[in-house]
């Protein structure tokens, strides 16, 4: 989506509202560095100042983070959003899990109920997707996958209301999830969501639930990898009377 030079009305807002357009129609996607002050001056054909005021605008309102010496980047696609970033992204993580369990086993309730053949066509896709990442032991495209594998059930629950809640949400929950992964892939971490896809397929709401309510606190089970630890040092060989004197005999007087 090309941007367009602005009236000269209200620019500033005018502005504001091109940028954000270009965040809410996926243009410019989670994570993504948008262009620099120059470039959208050029692009735009305002004043620096009018950039600079809508870009500070948007980072304001939580959808950019301005970086010293890295650039902006696009932190999240809504208000809401960039609002739910700020206030949980601290958060108990098994307060977050009990709200990934409670939303996201609604969805697969009502997923099961209410899936198309596409809706299933894309969670096979999906579930196939975030297997061959881990089978690659690739831990950054892992999460986007099992994020995109989540996302996709919503999906297909057919609730508007409940996927825009849970996309404000998304990049909470995929930040706790790649702190919660780390750098590593381990075997022994590994959550099959077969079951899940299959209780969907067979339209079970009541198995897909229980599916979907277990995994976000098996996550908090999933141990993180830990630094093996630092070797003592050997203590240096000291002569008694370098350290702290040489021992006293019982009954030594003091000199």
């Amino acid at each position: 989506m090309a941007l367009g030079q602005p009236r000269r009305s209200g620019l500033s807002d005018q502005v504001i509202t091109q940028l954000r357009n270009q965040i809410t129609s996926g243009e410019w996607p989670v994570g993504t560095r948008i262009p620099t002050e120059p470039e959208l001056v050029d692009q735009l054909g305002v004043a620096r100042n009018t950039v600079r005021e809508a870009v500070r605008a948007l980072a304001h309102n939580g959808l950019l983070d301005i970086r010293q010496g890295s650039g902006t980047y696009v932190v999240a696609t809504s208000e809401l959003a960039g609002v739910m970033h700020r206030r949980f992204a601290g958060s108990d993580p098994r307060h977050v899990a009990e709200l990934r369990a409670t939303l996201e086993s609604s969805a697969a309730r009502l997923a099961a109920e209410r899936r198309t053949d596409r809706d299933l066509k894309q969670l096979d896709a999906l579930l196939l997707r975030r297997e061959e990442a881990w089978d690659a032991r690739d831990a950054e495209e892992f999460v986007t996958a099992d994020a995109a594998f989540h996302h996709a059930v919503v999906v297909a629950s057919h609730n508007d209301v409940l996927l825009e809640i849970y996309a404000d949400l998304g990049h909470v929950l995929r930040a706790w999830l790649r702190e919660d992964v780390g750098e590593t892939l381990r075997p022994e971490n590994h959550m099959d969501h077969t079951r899940l896809v299959e209780a969907i397929h067979a339209g079970d709401g009541e198995r897909a639930a229980t599916e979907a309510a277990g995994y976000p606190f098996m996550c908090l089970r999933v141990p993180k990898t830990e630094e093996p630890p630092k070797a003592e040092e050997p203590l240096e060989t000291q002569e008694p009377s370098k350290a702290q004197g040489s021992p006293k005999s019982p009954g030594t007087p003091e000199p």
